[in-house]
């Protein structure tokens, strides 16, 4: 009852045209994961839980991430689906496994746009500050924010409450808006926000690197490798490793171009790997000169790339950065908030959510009601809830789908052997393993706040799946139709 027929690969129908080189998908790969990660939880992370050491944080996440990207891209390839990891885990796993990814992603993807506002919020501010116009402070952050503090030579996070962070919900509302009327976004426009990303990027090391203190390096690992501090909260390198992976979220762009590869065998991974290499060694540098020119117990804010540079007074690079950020999260929010709704859609249109909210504006030819829906519930969290919780939620919902995709290639490699794989993750099952053993390590380094709030959110799922979803599914519409004639 609970799986699909596996799809035929490699037969009649529409192909996609395969036009994309290693290149481009190196280039697709950068422009995905260069966001919030880079420039919002540099500081944070070093802050609150690796110090300096955070750049072993971005190099151990980045690990995690080749793996399962590896892993990725063979199931993408082979398996079949609608590209996203629940449309090919119903066709490879089955009803139920498709129903709790596509609700992890749910989660995944909306907590990443809150989150992101957040970022986005953060160097507005920044942006305006520097211009000489001011936010008023409870207008930027919401009723449980906290602030970092040194007290009796320990840092320490207190309350720093504001109402609301304005700017954020008025980002997503704005962004809400232009989904519902119909946004089409060009490839050329995607490369200049790129483009734009990077410069920012490169301006700030440029001018930070001009002002290095050696000495703010030392101590290098004042949180150690890894511990569990008190309220369930864990810091160290590998903490921080768990926290700054949502900086490599949206690499499996790059895995779902399978089909339009010029040569999937070879440019999928050159792609990938590409990718996350040269993100690996920008995140490496920008977090090793953040802590290198302002001390890492400042950090913990919500724009620490503008912050660094206003704090050693080069005030023009601030603006210029925050500018910068402001222009590639923007668009980093649009598709995150595209994909939310288009697997909501997916989820409906087969009977799993109400189907309602797969219903298409006959004049704006978009899912105008889910898409409201899920702008304001967006709004709500980027306007009340502080960064780092948000991260967190992130980060434990990509690792679980992370964990299930390599899992499932392992799976699959031994149910179906025979299957033609377009894509096929070098080592055997090695890779697969290792990406299942390191992203479920890294959950496992997360608090244990956010381990409960997920499974709460999981079990929410569950009770929905068998209460709503399984009864009207187009999958076992026939099956509880026929039991309730009997």
């Amino acid at each position: 009852m609970f799986r699909r027929k596996l799809p035929e690969t490699g037969g009649a129908g529409p192909k996609l045209r395969k036009v994309l080189s290693a290149w481009d998908l190196s280039l697709m790969g950068i422009g995905a994961i260069v966001g919030t990660g880079i420039f919002v939880l540099t500081g944070i992370v070093a802050a609150t839980q690796a110090g300096p050491a955070v750049v072993l944080s971005f190099v151990i996440a980045g690990f995690a991430c080749a793996f399962a990207a590896l892993a990725y891209a063979e199931l993408a390839a082979s398996v079949g689906g609608s590209g996203s990891a629940y449309g090919y885990s119903y066709a490879a796993f089955g009803e139920f496994m498709a129903w709790i990814i596509g609700w992890d992603l749910i989660l995944e993807y909306g907590v990443a746009v809150a989150a992101v506002a957040n970022g986005w919020a953060g160097y507005l501010k920044a942006g305006l500050s520097a211009a000489g116009y001011a936010i008023p402070e409870m207008l930027t952050k919401g009723p449980f924010a906290t602030k970092s503090v040194e007290i009796a030579g320990e840092m320490q996070e207190i309350a720093d409450p504001g109402l609301m962070n304005l700017p954020a919900i008025g980002i997503i509302l704005i962004l809400m808006a232009m989904l519902v009327i119909g946004v089409k976004q060009s490839a050329r426009f995607n490369a200049a926000m790129v483009f734009v990303k990077l410069l920012t990027i490169f301006v700030f090391i440029a001018v930070a690197s001009q002002h290095i203190q050696p000495d703010l390096w030392s101590p290098f690992m004042p949180f150690g490798w890894f511990e569990m501090a008190e309220g369930g909260k864990t810091v160290g390198v590998l903490a921080g490793a768990s926290i700054v992976f949502f900086a490599y979220v949206g690499f499996d762009a790059v895995s779902t171009a399978v089909e339009e590869a010029k040569d999937a065998q070879r440019d999928v991974p050159v792609g990938i790997l590409t990718s996350l290499a040269f993100c690996t060694i920008i995140y490496i540098a920008v977090s090793g000169l953040l802590t290198g020119v302002v001390s890492f117990r400042e950090l913990n804010v919500d724009e620490p790339v503008a912050f660094a540079l206003t704090r050693i007074g080069i005030d023009w690079a601030s603006a210029l950065v925050s500018t910068g950020v402001i222009t590639g999260l923007t668009t980093v929010m649009l598709v995150l908030f595209y994909g939310l709704t288009r697997i909501i859609f997916s989820m409906s249109r087969d009977g799993l959510l109400p189907h309602a909210l797969g219903d298409i504006n006959a004049t704006t030819h978009t899912p105008v009601r889910t898409t409201v829906i899920c702008g304001v519930g967006m709004a709500v969290m980027a306007g009340f809830l502080p960064l780092g919780l948000l991260a967190e939620l992130v980060n434990i919902g990509t690792l679980a789908a992370f964990v299930l995709v390599c899992g499932g290639v392992i799976v699959m490699r031994i149910r179906h052997p025979e299957m033609k794989r377009p894509f096929k993750t070098p080592g055997g099952l090695l890779i697969p393993l290792l990406g299942a053993l390191s992203c479920g390590a890294l959950m496992a380094f997360l608090p244990v706040t956010t381990h409960i709030r997920f499974l709460g959110w999981l079990l929410i799922g569950i009770v929905l799946y068998f209460a709503y979803g399984m009864r009207h599914s187009k999958l076992n519409a026939p099956a509880v139709k026929k039991a309730k004639e009997k």
